[in-house]
């Protein structure tokens, strides 16, 4: 989908100047970012790659795409995100008003309250939802008229299709992330680790630095919230799936792994030795990225080419929408 060769070909750059910078953050009020309107933010949709000798999968890594585009691509994962962590907390998800947009508008499938066991962890999840919920409320205060809509989103079969390719439940058993506790934790280190590997991933391909500082900001907090979650999921004792809470995240980081290509670099809350890994980074200590195609190979769970699937069975909204094939 997209590549490291796309930063340094990237000719399609966002207006930035002290006055439009100006009035950028007076626009955002509360929010610290202003409102972008679709013509601000250069078009959003994909241009061709410019003629070269390059291979043909090097040329293709080169297509152009708009700040807004990569902006509503993240979108699409806060909806998914909002929903899963809002219907844990309050049984209900993001209201009416804060899911229209330009694409198709979806519903929501599955997801209800969780009877947490314990009071951090409702905690923890209280103070996530609202974060996904503002993070939502940013993005489409940033982009104005040129927001997607929410997708159609699936949190029921979804989450059993990844919980069987890892092999926490047999094939014709489901995983139900809303059941109890641990569930939820275990739905929620799916996609936390994602988060944050799709924004680090992302963070090349925006030009403008004060939309980049947002993103920046966003990686942030998506990554305290996945080492919240993949700390508690250490803490935890016992399990539901003939193994540990920690031996589960491995199966589940071993199934992403499966699924963005080759290259072994998602972990689990565990290392070989089964010492503490809270930290997904490399030899260097710096967190791995995804490209836009691989974080969709996770949630449409293919490792093909495809524009739907998953936990967006009809795709996501906007202009990067393929996952990439592998």
């Amino acid at each position: 989908m997209f590549g490291k060769l796309y930063a340094a070909s990237m000719i399609n750059r966002s207006a930035e100047n002290d006055q439009d910078r100006r009035r950028f953050l007076r626009a955002a009020g509360m929010t610290g970012l202003g409102v972008v309107g679709a013509g601000a933010l250069g078009g959003l949709t994909a241009g061709t790659a410019a003629a070269s000798t390059r291979p043909a999968h090097e040329a293709a890594e080169s297509a152009q795409i708009s700040d807004g585009a990569v902006l509503n691509f993240a979108l699409n994962l806060e909806y998914l995100e909002a929903e899963f962590y809002l219907h844990a907390v309050t049984g209900r998800g993001l209201p009416d008003s804060m899911t229209t947009g330009t694409g198709a508008q979806g519903g929501v499938t599955g997801g209800r309250a969780v009877r947490f066991e314990t009071k951090a962890a409702r905690q923890y999840a209280h103070e996530i939802a609202g974060d996904e919920k503002a993070h939502v409320a940013f993005l489409r205060g940033a982009l104005g008229s040129a927001a997607v809509s929410r997708p159609q989103i699936d949190l029921q079969s979804s989450f059993t299709a990844a919980a069987q390719a890892a092999g926490l439940v047999k094939k014709g058993h489901t995983f139900d992330a809303f059941a109890c506790e641990e569930n939820f934790l275990l739905a929620a280190f799916l996609f936390e680790d994602v988060g944050v590997t799709a924004y680090k991933g992302a963070a090349p391909l925006i030009s403008n630095k004060t939309y980049l500082e947002a993103a920046a900001g966003i990686l942030a907090v998506e990554a305290y919230h996945a080492g919240n979650i993949r700390t508690a999921l250490y803490e935890r004792g016992g399990g539901l799936f003939g193994t540990n809470s920690r031996e589960a995240t491995v199966k589940l980081s071993d199934a992403r792994d499966s699924l963005d290509g080759p290259t072994d670099d998602d972990q689990g809350v565990i290392d070989d030795r089964g010492n503490a890994n809270i930290v997904p980074a490399d030899a260097n200590g710096i967190a791995y990225s995804r490209s836009p195609g691989q974080v969709l190979n996770i949630v449409y769970l293919t490792s093909k080419a495809a524009t739907s699937g998953g936990f967006f069975p009809k795709g996501v909204n906007g202009a990067v929408n393929t996952s990439a094939a592998h």
